[in-house]
């Protein structure tokens, strides 16, 4: 049977114009200025100075001194390995898509088949999709498709999948779905590192004041000092960071997801017609008890916890033979092996519904 013509069309002469997809269309960002990187300069230079006073304490100390040269080449292997797998992960953070938010290939290949759809039918069939392309699951600030988790970074001026955070110290770059193991990975070989040096400069300096008289020089114990404050101090800073990731991956949440409970009513049964509020509502709307039940809530609702072994499977999981070669080198390829593997659709918790539902009903009685 053929399709029903509708009472109105509208037609656009598009001869001689481009109007195929491209990613540009739909991820638009922010051209970065020179000032922009500084901080990651400023990010390499901490990364590669403890090498010079790294260098004469491996030299003096425990070559001259100690006459340990396997125990000095041994010291320098480790740090520099772990030096090379941070710039490794470093450079994945730099240069890769964060999580860009466009049509994928199906999402063209539906687009092309509906281009002589009519505007009757257009509208009829709008509101019975469920997928990433509805009107309510666009990004009201770039207009681009918003699948679950993603957000808009008002940076970068561009929505980023299961975005994590906005890190100027990156080249002012988000850390998205793509860049989040290697994110990890950067923290987990800088906090090493820095307690390796910290180790070795420790033992270095406590060697040094109990046998003052057997210092080759007075310069060592200086180099040694600085060394062990700064391999401590960096220890302790980037560690803090580690330990807080490594909480968020156990759990299955972002820093956004963390830090922000009232993302929470957008996933809400919808509420009463007689409480006038928007659906989903928000934060603006409602009152101040109902804002204290939403962040009672936050604490327990964990919208896709599905037990921390999947969860870190998500993060660190690989597919392929040869997957933990990436995971070692650079924290894994950033493709989730669960779902679709792309970023835009996670599994869920089995208890969020219910929880959610508790959440509704908890904000109706405050009402």
């Amino acid at each position: 049977m053929s399709r029903p013509q509708p009472l109105l069309s509208f037609e656009v002469d598009t001869s001689g114009q481009d109007t195929s997809l491209k990613d540009d269309d739909f991820d638009s960002e922010v051209q970065r200025t020179w000032y922009h990187y500084l901080p990651l300069c400023l990010l390499v230079f901490l990364m590669v100075a403890p090498y010079p006073s790294l260098l004469i304490i491996l030299a003096n100390h425990y070559l001259l001194t100690l006459n340990k040269p396997i125990a000095s080449i041994i010291h320098f292997l480790i740090t520099f390995t772990l030096e090379f797998l941070a710039f490794a992960s470093l450079m994945v953070c730099v240069a890769r898509d964060p999580g860009p938010v466009y049509f994928n290939a199906s999402d063209q290949d539906s687009t092309h088949q509906r281009e002589d759809m009519g505007l009757a039918e257009a509208l009829m069939t709008m509101g019975n999709t469920d997928n990433d392309c509805s009107p309510d699951k666009f990004c009201r600030k770039c207009w681009v498709p918003k699948p679950d988790r993603a957000h808009h970074c008002s940076i970068c001026g561009r929505c980023v999948l299961k975005m994590d955070h906005h890190c100027p110290w990156l080249g002012a770059k988000c850390i998205g779905y793509r860049t989040y193991p290697a994110f990890v990975h950067f923290l987990t070989c800088i906090t090493a590192f820095s307690a390796y040096i910290a180790t070795i400069s420790i033992s270095a300096v406590w060697w040094s004041f109990n046998n003052p008289l057997l210092v080759p020089d007075q310069a060592t114990p200086v180099h040694e000092l600085l060394l062990a404050a700064a391999g401590v101090i960096f220890t302790l800073v980037v560690g803090s960071f580690l330990v807080y990731h490594i909480y968020l991956i156990t759990t299955n949440q972002t820093t956004v997801e963390a830090l922000s409970p009232f993302l929470l009513l957008r996933y809400i049964p919808p509420l009463p017609a007689s409480m006038k509020l928007s659906d989903p509502p928000t934060e603006e709307e409602l009152s101040y008890n109902q804002r204290r039940v939403v962040r009672d809530a936050h604490r327990f609702v964990r919208m896709y916890d599905v037990g921390w072994r999947r969860n870190w499977a998500q993060v660190f999981g690989w597919s392929k033979s040869r997957g933990w070669i990436y995971l070692l080198i650079i924290g894994g390829t950033g493709r989730v092996v669960f779902m679709n593997g792309d970023g835009r659709s996670f599994p869920r918790n089995p208890r969020s519904q219910e929880m959610l539902s508790q959440l509704a009903a908890r904000l109706e009685k405050e009402a």
